[in-house]
């Protein structure tokens, strides 16, 4: 039997939605985007948070960073090593002991340097490498080492981000993580929109980052079969409700949950943009107040009851839970 790792990262009964006006009124009410989310990252594994566009995949990464919009209302429980994580907390947290690899390449600045954007701000670099110019110097270095280290040039560090190729500018994005040496790795969509020989790079990459540090990263994608070679659990969102997670092998050898079996089955592995256009949610939405499984509209394994109501996680096997009334 493995022995379960040491708890890093967990999540309980988190909801996340937003204020928005009732049609033809002046009411104003709340549109959850999240719902009741689970999820608990063990120290030195590779947690994969998969789901099509629009599932609460990033919403869940800006909750954990603590950066959720302003018009974003939250509640739930958020854990690090075991203590409960306010807004404050959270913020100290931040770029320190959680670092977020954003989605896309335009959180770079296009007026600064990418040396600078790796090395941050001043005052995050005193606080690890001391005041003036020996710290400034030492950043410098750790900043080199780590373009070498991943198979960037030194002159990298003196380019603006539209000089970078697709494929360094998310190495950036990821070295710029790095820098402060955090335990935990947040990865959003860190291939999406690469060529398969690109993806391919990017995620050896992240495997070695694994492997050399002990990082614990939680990989978030649309694509299943992007990480079925990567991950050790897999968590499958549907329109900010958990619907299946369990080990990785277990889920890929035999899914419980039908949008589950969808996303493995939308595309050769490593298509990702055909996989993405397979598995966007098309538009079968459900009326307002209904109270049935929201898979529903696409279900091809749905009956009667799942219209009327919504299913509760039922164990598949040990540490494989779905929300399927076909299981129950």
């Amino acid at each position: 039997m493995i022995e379960e790792k040491k708890e890093l990262l967990r999540i309980e009964h988190l909801t996340v939605s937003f204020a928005q006006y009732e049609k033809r009124s002046a009411k104003q009410g709340e549109l959850p985007v999240i719902r009741d989310l689970n999820v608990t990252v063990r120290e030195g594994e590779i947690v994969a948070v998969v789901g099509s566009s629009g599932s609460g995949k990033s919403l869940l990464a800006h909750a954990i960073m603590g950066i959720l919009p302003a018009n974003a209302a939250a509640s739930g429980s958020i854990f690090y090593r075991g203590s409960a994580c306010g807004g404050a907390e959270l913020k100290a947290l931040r770029g320190r002991e959680i670092a977020l690899v954003p989605q896309s390449v335009n959180y770079l600045d296009p007026l600064m340097k990418v040396g600078r954007q790796i090395i941050g701000e001043t005052k995050k670099r005193q606080k690890l490498f001391g005041e003036a110019d020996q710290g400034k110097r030492q950043a410098e270095a750790r900043m080199r080492d780590l373009l070498g280290r991943y198979g960037l040039a030194d002159e990298v560090a003196d380019l603006y981000p539209f000089e970078l190729s697709g494929g360094m500018a998310r190495r950036v994005l990821l070295l710029t993580a790095l820098m402060w040496q955090p335990r935990l790795i947040i990865a959003d969509e860190p291939v999406s929109a690469l060529d398969v020989t690109v993806q391919s790079q990017i995620l050896r990459l992240i495997l070695r980052l694994h492997d050399e540090k002990k990082m614990t990263i939680l990989f978030i994608t649309h694509d299943l079969n992007i990480v079925r070679r990567i991950c050790r659990r897999v968590v499958v969102l549907y329109r900010g409700e958990i619907v299946e997670s369990g080990l990785a092998e277990e889920i890929y050898r035999a899914p419980a949950h039908p949008y589950t079996e969808l996303l493995l089955n939308s595309a050769p592995d490593g298509d990702t943009a055909a996989s993405e256009k397979a598995v966007a949610d098309i538009g079968e939405g459900v009326p307002a107040g209904f109270r049935g499984c929201f898979f529903y509209p696409r279900c091809p394994k749905r009956c009667s009851r799942c219209r009327e109501a919504r299913p509760e996680d039922t164990m598949v096997a040990a540490g494989h839970t779905a929300r399927c009334f076909r299981l129950m």
